[in-house]
């Protein structure tokens, strides 16, 4: 499964690396990373749909996660990936305006690694 993670810190590359390294090395994970809403449109292109999965920032300097969320669903149809959105902020109002736009799940930073693998399981095996 290819999983495109986007957000504009930088660390959170080695970060998903290191917490996922025995999914990495065991083939069932791929993880691409992407630093801006533009940055990962352009992956979503060249990877063809290939990414089921797609992990966001909402906070982001230029395209917002939400705005990235809003083109993925509006122009990636065949397969829909899921798209979870990522936010050091748990209020309501991001959480709404993510839920209304399509977001398939919401996680607040400081990402629970433990969590996200049971959730990702769970995506994998339907």
């Amino acid at each position: 499964m290819k999983i495109l993670v986007v957000d504009d810190e930088k660390d959170i590359q080695p970060l998903f690396q290191q917490r996922f390294r025995r999914e990495i090395r065991n083939g069932e994970l791929e993880f691409v990373f992407a630093y801006s809403g533009e940055e990962a449109l352009k992956c979503l292109q060249e990877y063809l749909h290939q990414a089921v999965l797609i992990l966001s920032d909402i906070n982001m300097p230029g395209m917002s996660g939400l705005e990235l969320l809003k083109n993925i669903k509006e122009k990636h149809h065949q397969p829909p990936p899921v798209v979870m959105m990522i936010t050091a902020y748990g209020d309501a109002d991001n959480y709404n305006k993510a839920m209304k736009l399509g977001a398939d799940d919401f996680i607040t930073k400081p990402v629970d690694f433990n969590s996200l693998k049971e959730t990702i399981k769970t995506r994998i095996n339907g």
